[in-house]
């Protein structure tokens, strides 16, 4: 039974940084795409940002792109996502997003298993 427990979520100030992380357990292939969506109050769950467990594929939400980056520890069973100059609009429950194989996983229905998700409140 694969597992995801993400972590790291918090309230800090406009302009901070956080790092999430996900730990992921149960995965019998190396070969999984790995994901990052949020969700905030009264809107859908979008995507923020994608990589294959490899690390050499990377995809990211445009809202998103140059301020986060993720990023993966094989070793740790671990998928991060460093997240700078945050901004109010950032506010949501961020969940982390699995999937054995490669696929492209800008799209929730990409992804066959889900994190408990952890907040993330950025204050202007």
């Amino acid at each position: 039974q694969v597992q995801l427990v993400d972590a790291g979520g918090g309230l800090v100030q406009a302009g901070a940084s956080l790092r999430l992380s996900c730990t992921v357990s149960g995965r019998t292939s190396s070969m999984y795409t790995m994901g990052w969506f949020r969700q905030a109050p009264g809107k859908d769950r979008e995507f923020v940002a994608t990589i294959n467990w490899s690390g050499d594929r990377t995809s990211y939400a445009d809202s998103v792109k140059g301020r986060f980056t993720i990023s993966g520890d094989n070793a740790k069973n671990t998928v991060y996502l460093q997240m700078n100059n945050l901004e109010p609009e950032d506010t949501a429950v961020y969940y982390c997003a699995a999937t054995p194989g490669i696929v492209r996983g800008r799209q929730k229905i990409d992804y066959a298993y889900w994190g408990q998700g952890t907040q993330v409140t950025v204050s202007s």
